[in-house]
């Protein structure tokens, strides 16, 4: 016989490794028969596309390839630590949670979390046109600007620009697309994405997900029958959402079971060895392919207590076949998993004992319809936990987002990139409560708002704000935040006696902001090749200056922000380090950051002193050019290279 080896050998064309490999890849480029795409892939290449402006079945609208571009940009934001709470509650926590525009926070992300993410989750505007949606990109570029990055004309820079301020499906696509784009790169090769979507932008976004993370890697529209129903329907009464399901890569992904209360009514007997309740299944084959002559291998006797034998019959006498072999039926049979018992009519009959779980459940399989979940409950659940204040419009049911993350057994890191009232994060928690796991969340959602601000000053609830914002809540994220806590609260009261005592029930704090103008134009304004300082620029970075609370200093900002880039965790080991009375940051032990004002000779020398007796093992050094000024920063430059090239300097502006 051929192995499994040789049949696939025989395939093998020339190019079968190479594809293999480019499929691992950029999965995005094979088709569902395993085709590569060579169309797709040219089209990607081209540096200035602007075919979404004419007629055609692809998926192109206007503003697709600002949006590619937007995939591709560095974020022009600062990561703003709170430090009340990450020296507080947070401290000992591995659980993050970003207020921001979560287009920022992703870019900051791609070092430190590319590839580590196991599941996502996002709950997005549905652009339904009631629900709030507007593009909120102002297109900052310059009309000639727009026309020398894509190569268009007047008219196609106006097409673009029509969809700012707007609510359609081009806006809504161009919204999308990079914040996909950049969650594909942070999914694990075996990660999952589930995005919740109805039925006005579902079409779009499943050819949206097809183009960024391949047709080939599609799971399945999962069903969830939990709406009420909206009885304002014009036609059709609509009792269901839809969840797309995606994963890194199809090659890779693995999905698990999950456990549910089992009836044990029909359990009428106890193994007093396994001390398992069980009940019993005749051991012939069941179906079509039950009679002898369909398995003839599987017919043969079995001796009964008494010796004599007995074989496979069917309801109507013929002859049937055994569900197993002859060595594992006798093997199993030994092992007690089957038994002898008499008939009424006084013959043996073999019985296989169909045993149950001992702690209640038994293992279900995932399927693409969720139906005993109401919409209703995450709205009850949630006015509870704040003592009766509805202050979130129709917030996902815990249980929906725990049934999802549960697909993937073991994972690790979750993230959800539209918060909301942090359902996700609630679900991580008491996920990790009931099974022990060590689940992390991260969560990121906008500061939106709970109020308008009229002309004199005077400030009025939103529509649905109303009574979060009499409640104290000024923001969509401070919602979210205080959703965290109280749920993390209930199910320490809840588990009081089976809680893990390393359960996580807090975050890290992040702000993504963006720097003042006035910072920026100073930035621009400084020449590194004077000696010339724009003074206090580290400050400029800190919370109170940019106008957010959470006690950071501009260094705290400015070290954050470079973490994230230089691919550290946000728990990094950082240690001060003094340099003749200048404080320097050591990440990890082998990286200095010198962010302050105020190096001199003196912090140089003890440096080099440092390194030269081994005291400091440094592969670089990266410094806040603004805090530099030219001599000190030559000297600096100078020193590290008698150490023959192993300590690099890195400077920033």
């Amino acid at each position: 016989m051929e192995t499994d080896n040789q049949r696939f050998n025989a395939t093998v064309q020339p190019n079968s490794a190479f594809l293999a490999e480019l499929k691992e890849k950029l999965p995005e480029f094979f088709t569902r028969e395993n085709s590569f795409d060579l169309e797709k892939f040219q089209a990607a290449l081209k540096e200035k596309n602007v075919s979404e402006l004419s007629e055609g079945y692809q998926l192109n609208f206007i503003g697709k390839d600002y949006a590619r571009r937007q995939a591709g940009e560095m974020p022009t934001t600062v990561i703003v630590p709170d430090e009340d709470q990450n020296n507080g509650a947070g401290k000992d926590s591995q659980n993050l949670f970003f207020t921001g525009d979560n287009l920022e926070v992703l870019r900051h992300l791609q070092n430190n979390y590319q590839n580590k993410i196991d599941v996502i989750y996002i709950d997005p505007p549905y652009n339904t046109g009631s629900d709030g949606f507007v593009y909120p990109d102002s297109f900052e570029y310059s009309d000639d600007k727009l026309k020398e990055m894509f190569g268009m004309n007047d008219d196609q820079v106006a097409r673009l620009k029509s969809i700012q301020g707007k609510a359609s499906h081009s806006a809504w696509l161009t919204f999308m697309y990079p914040r996909l784009a950049l969650a594909k790169r942070l999914l694990a090769n075996d990660g999952v994405i589930f995005i919740s979507i109805d039925d006005n932008e579902q079409s779009n976004l499943k050819e949206l997900m097809d183009e960024i993370f391949g047709e080939v890697n599609y799971i399945d529209t999962l069903v969830w029958k939990g709406k009420g129903g909206g009885q304002d329907s014009t036609a059709l009464v609509k009792t269901y959402e839809s969840i797309l399901c995606y994963v890194k890569n199809i090659d890779k992904a693995e999905f698990s079971s999950y456990l549910v209360d089992e009836d044990q009514s029909s359990y009428n007997f106890y193994d007093k060895k396994k001390k398992l309740k069980y009940k019993r299944q005749l051991a012939r084959k069941w179906g079509s392919n039950s009679r002898r002559q369909d398995r003839p291998n599987l017919y043969f006797p079995v001796k009964a207590p008494d010796g004599t034998k007995i074989y496979p019959h069917l309801p109507d006498g013929t002859d049937g076949s055994w569900r197993h072999s002859k060595e594992r039926l006798q093997l199993e049979i030994e092992n007690g998993d089957f038994e002898f018992v008499k008939s009424s009519e006084g013959q043996w009959e073999l019985y296989q004992k169909i045993f149950a779980n001992k702690d209640g459940k038994k293992e279900k399989k995932f399927t693409n319809l969720i139906d005993n979940i109401p919409s209703g409950t995450g709205s009850k659940y949630l006015k509870n936990l704040f003592n009766g204040i509805s202050c979130f419009d129709y917030p996902k049911p815990v249980e929906l987002i725990k049934r999802l993350i549960s697909m993937k057994k073991e994972k690790k890191i979750v993230l959800d990139f539209f918060a909301g009232s942090s359902t996700t994060a609630d679900a991580v928690m008491q996920l990790n409560a009931e099974d022990g796991g060590h689940r992390k969340f991260i969560m990121v959602q906008l500061p939106e708002k709970t109020y308008h601000t009229n002309s004199d000053g005077s400030e009025v609830p939103t529509k649905g704000g109303k009574a979060a914002y009499e409640a104290g809540f000024r923001s969509i994220d401070e919602i979210s935040r205080e959703r965290i806590r109280r749920a993390a609260a209930k199910i320490k009261a809840d588990n009081e006696l089976t809680l893990p005592a390393n359960f996580d029930g807090s975050f890290k704090h992040y702000r993504v902001v963006k720097p003042s103008r006035m910072t920026l134009d100073r930035i621009e304004e400084f020449n590194p090749q004077t000696d010339e300082l724009v003074l206090d620029t580290v400050d400029s970075f800190s919370s109170r200056t940019l106008g957010v609370a959470g006690n950071a200093s501009g260094e705290q900002t400015v070290l954050a922000t470079w973490l994230a880039k230089d691919g550290y965790a946000f728990d990094a080991d950082i240690q001060k380090i003094d340099l003749a009375g200048y404080q320097g940051n050591l990440v990890e032990n082998n990286r200095l950051y010198l962010i302050r004002e105020n190096w001199s000779s003196k912090c140089t020398e003890k440096l080099l002193n440092l390194l030269g007796t081994h005291a400091l093992n440094l592969q670089a050094v990266v410094i806040f050019g603004y805090s530099f000024n030219l001599n000190d920063l030559r000297e600096l430059e100078n020193g590290l290279k008698q150490f023959d090239g192993n300590v690099s300097l890195i400077k920033r502006y």
